[in-house]
């Protein structure tokens, strides 16, 4: 596995070029968080993640978290030491509140942070990722001696949160959970169940775990309306601070995993544990949807990272593998990255990436207005932008981390398919960010469900017309960028083609915009990452750096003509309907000779 290398300069271009950077840092609230004092701090980020943190990885994937006879969670070799140094340094606590002990800086650079730890390290990175949603949580909805409490060990790092939504039964339903909560007289819960797929629901990286539990109180309404939520320490804690006896929650097993093999996804087996109520009873999915939106963005990031790593392996592959002749070399063999076809990959890598980056930092900031900017109005709209562009983010980002993690195990070939290299675990380790917080498919179902009708569709005819305010831009810029002008006139007209089916279909036909959803969603993150890249043309052209222009306007071209004219083509698929998705019964689907079994 190759070493990794933090791009810091080209997230330095993105934040200063690109996504509006120093507009934040003049926010109330960020003056300390200026351009050049947060490119220095990522730099000294980006070396910690390279020297203590992803060195682990490879080691990680191949010792595993390991379950103990004594029912504790022992994580792989020079976890528990990395995870104290990460502490001592402070590096989860820069985007979060100084009230409790956080360094204050914006979700912006917060994101860069999880760019190049995610990178550094998937399976290591997630403790910390789990963590910041049930910090959200605890903002949003705890109380101030809950907050006291918890949160300034949280934002330190000491101790550690997790998510307890899903039970074997439910799945992604989360009202049908069945996990109790009855009131103590002391104004405690009795919590009983059991819950699945808890991401780093033990470990030996920190004394305490915080966990959220979603449970259902007696008499309270079916479904999503019945559910509270619940703080369950895994350790109770004194009238003194410190730590007392364990509660009653245990590990019972741990999943055997496709990949991120170094983090403990676990069973959890709570047997009249005690809990705290956050919030009222029944207000539990407000609670859990502040946690997993916070991590939604986050885990489009890891698409992002993942890719960002692997392209960087097969880069240094295809620089050094020889392996025939290319046209009109000489010698008796070429490096492979002078071949077309090997091109092609990398510069779908490369560009892919870079509108990545510049899309879920554009989300990130527009969370910072939405919370820091001092006039309501923008902040109202912000969020309402920050709605429409996380699923986009979180979807569209972990479907091409797939994507662009195949392509990069494709050009190592055969050494790629092998386990030594590295390659595959960056395959196997992304695959689960496409299910994470809320399936891709669950993804596209808010968008046409829940984010277009904002303002009877307004508000996504609004960014519309925003992304298509770029072609005064590029026509300014100069004959270069005709091509990248055209073709996104082309395609920002499929897309409205869709979006105003959709808004019309919508009202009497909601299945038909589901069925649709998916490839709808692929049409915006073809669109807006082209939009991106065109951006960031525009903006290089206008610096000194003659190099960095032309490397932004090869990779907008590259983008716009050949991997968006496939948002055209998906303009089909996305209004098609679904009466042939149902046409076929389950023995139709079974095929000739083949029944279902009943």
């Amino acid at each position: 596995m190759s070493q990794y290398q933090p791009p810091i300069a080209d997230i330095a271009f993105a934040l200063e070029h690109v996504v509006g950077y120093p507009d934040i840092a003049n926010l109330p609230g960020f003056e300390h968080a200026d351009l050049d004092t947060v490119v220095e701090l990522l730099e000294q980020c980006g070396e910690f993640m390279a020297e203590a943190v992803a060195p682990l990885n490879q080691q990680g994937d191949t010792q595993g978290s390991q379950l103990q006879l004594d029912g504790t969670v022992k994580t792989p070799d020079g976890f528990k030491e990395a995870y104290q140094q990460y502490v001592d340094a402070g590096w989860g606590s820069v985007p979060l509140p100084e009230e409790y002990g956080g360094g204050g800086f914006p979700r912006t650079i917060g994101l860069a942070i999880q760019e190049m730890f995610n990178s550094a390290n998937l399976a290591f990175s997630l403790c910390p990722l789990l963590t910041q949603g049930a910090i959200d949580a605890l903002l949003h909805y705890g109380d101030d001696a809950m907050k006291n409490r918890y949160l300034p060990k949280m934002v330190s790092g000491e101790w550690t949160g997790t998510m307890n939504l899903t039970e074997p039964q439910a799945g992604s339903d989360v009202g049908a959970l069945t996990t109790k909560a009855v009131k103590n007289d002391d104004g405690s819960y009795a919590i009983t169940g059991q819950k699945i797929f808890i991401t780093y629901g033990d470990h030996d990286m920190a004394e305490q775990i915080v966990h959220l539990v979603l449970a259902r109180t007696p008499g309270a309404p079916t479904g999503t309306r019945g559910i509270s939520c619940f703080i369950v320490p895994k350790f109770h804690i004194n009238d003194d601070e410190s730590l007392g006896e364990r509660n009653g929650v245990q590990t019972v097993s741990l999943e055997h995993k496709m990949g991120i093999h170094a983090s403990p996804t676990c069973v959890l087996s709570y047997e009249n544990a005690t809990g705290y109520l956050i919030g009222e009873e029944n207000k539990g999915m407000r609670i859990m949807f502040v946690m997993m939106n916070a991590a939604r963005l986050g885990v489009g990031a890891q698409g992002l990272a993942v890719a960002e790593r692997a392209y960087q392996q097969s880069l240094e592959y295809a620089q050094q593998r020889q392996q025939g002749l290319a046209i009109g070399a000489t010698g008796t063999s070429s490096a492979i990255i002078e071949f077309p076809d090997v091109r092609r990959m990398l510069m779908t890598q490369r560009a892919s990436i870079a509108a990545l980056r510049y899309l879920m930092l554009l989300d990130a900031s527009y969370v910072d207005h939405s919370t820091n900017d001092p006039d309501p109005a923008v902040r109202a709209r912000a969020d309402e932008i920050v709605g429409l562009l996380t699923p986009i983010c979180k979807s569209f980002g972990t479907d091409l981390g797939n994507e662009l993690t195949s392509l990069a195990l494709q050009i190592q070939g055969g050494m790629g398919f092998i386990e030594e290299t590295g390659a595959a675990q960056h395959v196997r380790d992304v695959r689960i960010a496409a299910i994470y917080e809320g399936t891709n498919g669950i993804q596209a179902a808010d968008l046409v469900g829940r984010k277009l009708g904002v303002r009877g569709g307004a508000s996504v005819l609004e960014f519309l017309a925003t992304m298509r305010e770029i072609d005064t831009d590029l026509a300014a810029a100069g004959a270069d960028f005709a091509g990248i002008r055209e073709e996104l006139d082309r395609q920002f007209a499929a897309l409205e083609t869709a979006t105003h089916w959709m808004l019309r279909t919508g009202q009497g036909d909601p299945n038909s915009v589901l069925a649709g959803s998916t490839p709808y969603l692929r049409m915006w993150g073809l669109c807006t990452s082209a939009w991106m890249l065109a951006r960031a043309a525009v903006a290089a052209a206008k610096t000194d750096d003659a190099r960095l222009a032309n490397e932004q306007l090869v990779l907008a071209r590259f983008y716009a003509q050949q991997l968006l004219p496939a948002c055209a083509s998906l303009l089909g698929a996305a209004t098609a309907g679904a009466e042939d998705l149902f046409a076929l019964d389950a023995n139709s689907l079974a095929g000739t000779g083949h029944k279902v079994r009943s």
